[in-house]
């Protein structure tokens, strides 16, 4: 059995990792073109491509593989495992590969289908998620469910941790998976009503809300785009929060302390958020504590409203 493996960012590489482990035949690798990073627009491989790369493994990078994929069908792959592609696949894409095209997706479908499932996850409170192995049909991660596992939010999970331990159980699902596709072992089930989220976006924090739903926000955020706030004239980036109960008078956004002894807290709608790392525009990441060390936020201060 041969096969071909489409994915693009870092998720997906434990997953392309654990089918060459596997010993399958791996007859190409699909991924992204290559895009300009920073500020000198340097052209920058996918994490998949640099993955493929060291196994050689020959890549495709189609622009728009809907209008150009004749190097796919040349590949003649009996299956194809996708795992944050990144582009549309047509009922002709699908239709090339008799063993089916399958999917590692970052959530318990039929939740969370579309972009950003981890993220939406943590911003929303979830204490659980998942990750699903689905059989791709031309909806939006509406497949049939092939095999499913849960896994744990911890309290402090930022996107990026969570993202990292989900990537493991992907591969190890997505190996299980092949074995028993190439077995003949396959039993698939329908999904039920399900909901899509949608992309994540910068976003500046309202302290209206309760102090756990700002909590969520910050860590559904991080590392990327991040959730942000200005007091004082000063623009910090959020990378880690925890809520906290309060039960004082003071507006919303009020600086509660910011000493290196006490940390920095930020009144809430209900309760208060500890910022537990932070990052001054143009500066590096720091600690809540670190932060609080000569810089010009002071108790009392107030955050900016968000702008509507």
């Amino acid at each position: 059995m041969k096969l071909v493996f489409a994915g693009t960012p870092e998720f997906a590489v434990p997953s392309l990792n654990a089918l060459h482990a596997a010993g399958f035949e791996i007859a190409a690798v699909l991924t992204q073109p290559d895009k300009p990073q920073g500020r000198k627009g340097i052209l920058t491989p996918s994490p998949v491509k640099e993955a493929a790369q060291n196994l050689n493994i020959p890549v495709l990078q189609p622009q728009k593989l809907k209008e150009d994929y004749s190097a796919l069908k040349e590949a003649g792959a009996d299956l194809m495992v996708t795992c944050a592609y990144g582009q549309i696949l047509t009922q002709e894409i699908l239709d090339l590969f008799p063993m089916g095209v399958w999917n590692v997706h970052a959530s318990l479908l039929p939740a969370y289908r579309g972009a950003a499932p981890i993220a939406r996850a943590i911003i929303d409170g979830e204490k659980t998620t998942g990750v699903t192995i689905m059989k791709t049909d031309v909806g939006l991660d509406t497949g049939d469910i092939f095999l499913a596992e849960r896994m744990e939010i911890f309290p402090l999970d930022s996107c990026d941790a969570l993202t990292g331990r989900l990537a493991l159980l992907g591969a190890k699902l997505i190996a299980e998976a092949v074995l028993r596709i190439q077995a003949g072992d396959v039993t698939l089930a329908m999904q039920g009503e399900g909901f899509v989220c949608k992309k994540v976006a910068r976003t500046q924090v309202d302290f209206s809300r309760r102090a756990e739903e700002v909590a969520c926000l910050i860590r559904g955020l991080s590392s990327a785009p991040l959730a942000f706030g200005t007091v004082g004239g000063i623009t910090l980036n959020f990378y880690m929060a925890q809520a906290e109960d309060y039960d004082g008078e003071e507006p919303c956004g009020t600086v509660l302390c910011a000493e290196p002894k006490t940390g920095f807290l930020v009144k809430c709608k209900e309760g208060a958020v500890r910022i537990l790392s932070v990052q001054p525009a143009g500066g590096k990441v720091m600690s809540g504590k670190d932060f609080c060390n000569g810089r010009k936020v002071q108790k009392g201060q107030r955050f900016d409203e968000p702008v509507l």
